[in-house]
């Protein structure tokens, strides 16, 4: 035999939209913090909710989940949109 027909075929991993992705690295792609540093630390201080509980920083996060920002003096609400692992233009990082 030439070849083993029992194998089966190799999945692209690297062209697939991802299942999920940590907040941390979604809040930072998004163009929400600055860093993932900054993102991590208000997430370890309870300043980032995730669908109404509190979260941390490798939470995987996915397509509808909300999102609660509290910083001082006001409260924003995301709904994610998309997935991204990279930092891109701030456009895209808006359609996030």
């Amino acid at each position: 035999m030439s070849g083993r027909s029992d194998r089966s075929p190799a999945v692209d991993t690297a062209n697939r939209a991802p299942d999920g992705i940590r907040l941390d690295k979604w809040l930072w792609a998004a163009r929400l913090y600055k860093t993932r540093s900054l993102a991590a630390d208000d997430i370890d201080r309870g300043r980032v909710l995730c669908n109404g509980a509190a979260a941390k920083p490798s939470r995987e996060l996915r397509v509808g989940d909300k999102l609660t920002l509290r910083r001082a003096g006001w409260q924003q609400e995301i709904v994610v949109n998309g997935l991204s692992a990279t930092r891109g233009p701030a456009p895209v990082a808006q359609l996030l």
